[in-house]
C-alpha cells in the first residue's frame, strides 16, 4: 500500500521530503508530521500516513498525537515565562512557593534543581496505583511529603514522570492556574498552537492511536539500574505503572487524556512543536507575538547538567527545563539548540544559530531511549539543505 504523503515545503528542503518519505518505507511510520520554521516562517509542513494499524483513516494536518516528554519543553516555557515576569526566583527554595515541600531535607533545595533533574525526586515513593497519577493533588502531595532518593544537587537523573507535578506545582503555586491552562492562556492561545496538556473528549476524534513499537524497546547495556527492581530508574515510570501494563494502550485512556500530567501526555502537532520553538529561534516572537525575550531563553540554556545520568542510565546534558544539544540529543551541528524529546520518537527544538524550529511528531513508537532515527535523518537533511 502506498503511504499518503501531504502537505508542502520549498524547494530548498526536497531532501527533508524524500527523507519524510524514508520513514515510511523503510524505518516503520505509521503516521508523522514534520514542520519546520526558518527565521520565523515556515519552510516544509508536511505529514501522511495513516491514524492508527488499520490504515483505513490517513493523518491529517489537525491530528493531535501524545507527545510523551516534549510536553516538558512546554512546560519550561511557562516557567521561564515566570521568571520573566519576576515572578519566580529559581534560585528561591522550592518552599518559599509550595511550603508543604519543606520536609524531609527539602527546606532548602532551589527551584533550579527541579528543572534540571538534580533534585532528587525523581519518582515516587508513597506507592501508588494507575489511577493515582490522573489527581494532581494526590501526586503533589505524595512528593511534597517524601525525602529524596539521593542529596539533591550532588547529581542528576531524568525525572521521567515527576518533573510535571514538580515543576507543575510551584507554577500553579504563583500563578493560580494549572500548567495546563497557564500553557493555553498564555502560550497555546496567543500563538495559535495545536498543543494542549490535558484534553477534554472533543479532542478524541482528532486524536492518533499510539502504536507499539517494531521490536520490543532495550534499554542501553552500559546501566545497571535497570535490572534492579527497587532502582530510582525503574520506580519512576512503574510507580505508578506508566508503560507497564498497558504500554502505548495507556494513551488511548480518556483518563489518562483528560488528566494534566505535565511531564508525558502533551497532545500536539508538529506544526505546534515547530512553531513555538520557530518564535524562541527568531527573537523569541512569532507573528509579532511574545514567547520570551531573547535573554530569558539564554539564561535557559546555560548548561546545568551534563553527563551520566542516574535514572536512564545515558548521558544527558540539560539547561533549565530543556534537554541540550549533546550526545544523547543531537540537534544538528549548532552549540545554542535546544528543545525536548518524547518517548517513542517525537521532538521539539530550536536552533538559535540557525534560525531553526523544528517539530516532528509520530504514532508508531521507537524503540531509542532518547535519540529517534526518524528524527536524526530528517535533521541531517534540515542542515544539508541550509
Amino acid at each position: 500500500m502506498t503511504t499518503p504523503i501531504h502537505g508542502w515545503n520549498e524547494p530548498q528542503f526536497n531532501a527533508v521530503r524524500r527523507a519524510f518519505e524514508s520513514n515510511f518505507a523503510e524505518r516503520g511510520d505509521v503516521g508523522a508530521a514534520v514542520c519546520i520554521y526558518l527565521h520565523g516562517e515556515p519552510v516544509v509542513d508536511l505529514w501522511g500516513g495513516w491514524y492508527a494499524p488499520d490504515r483505513e483513516r490517513e493523518w491529517d494536518r489537525n491530528t493531535l498525537v501524545n507527545v510523551y516528554s516534549s510536553t516538558k519543553g512546554l512546560v519550561a516555557f511557562c516557567a521561564h515565562r515566570l521568571v520573566e515576569e519576576g515572578k519566580l526566583d529559581i534560585d528561591a527554595p522550592v518552599a518559599k512557593y509550595w511550603p508543604e515541600f519543606a520536609v524531609n531535607g527539602k527546606e532548602s533545595m532551589p527551584v533550579r534543581w527541579l528543572l534540571c533533574h538534580k533534585a532528587g525526586m525523581a519518582a515516587v515513593k508513597r506507592e501508588l496505583v494507575t489511577e493515582d497519577m490522573f489527581n494532581w493533588e494526590t501526586m503533589t502531595s505524595a512528593l511534597a511529603e517524601q525525602e529524596p532518593w539521593w542529596t539533591p544537587g550532588e547529581q542528576h537523573g531524568y525525572h521521567a514522570m515527576t518533573f510535571g507535578w514538580l515543576v507543575g506545582e510551584v507554577i500553579r503555586r504563583i500563578d493560580g492556574r494549572s500548567v495546563g491552562t497557564y500553557f493555553r492562556q498564555e502560550f497555546a492561545a496567543p500563538l495559535g498552537l495545536d498543543a494542549h496538556i490535558g484534553t477534554g473528549p472533543e479532542f478524541d476524534a482528532r486524536i492518533s492511536t499510539v502504536i507499539e513499537p517494531l521490536i520490543a524497546a532495550e534499554f542501553p547495556p552500559t546501566s545497571d539500574l535497570f535490572g534492579d527492581p527497587d532502582s530510582v530508574g525503574i520506580v519512576a515510570v512503574i510507580n505508578p505503572p506508566v508503560f507497564n501494563p498497558g504500554g502505548p494502550a495507556m494513551a488511548s485512556r480518556r483518563d489518562w487524556r483528560a488528566a494534566e500530567i505535565p511531564a508525558a501526555n502533551g497532545h500536539a502537532t508538529a506544526h505546534a512543536l515547530a512553531r513555538i520553538y520557530g518564535g524562541a529561534a527568531s527573537g523569541g516572537a512569532i507573528d509579532g507575538v511574545h514567547i520570551l525575550n531573547p535573554e530569558t531563553i539564554e539564561r535557559g540554556i546555560e548548561e546545568q547538567t551534563n553527563g551520566p545520568d542516574t535514572c536512564i542510565g545515558i548521558n544527558t546534558r540539560f539547561g533549565l527545563g530543556w534537554a541540550l544539544t549533546g550526545e544523547s540529543t543531537p540537534y544538528g551541528p549548532n552549540p545554542r539548540a535546544f528543545g525536548h524529546p518524547g518517548a517513542g520518537g517525537s521532538l521539539g527544538y530550536a536552533d538559535l544559530d540557525a534560525g531553526i524550529g523544528f517539530g516532528y511528531a509520530m504514532n508508531r513508537m521507537g524503540t531509542e531511549v532518547a535519540h529517534d532515527p526518524r528524527c536524526a535523518v530528517l535533521i541531517d537533511a534540515l542542515y544539508v539543505s541550509l
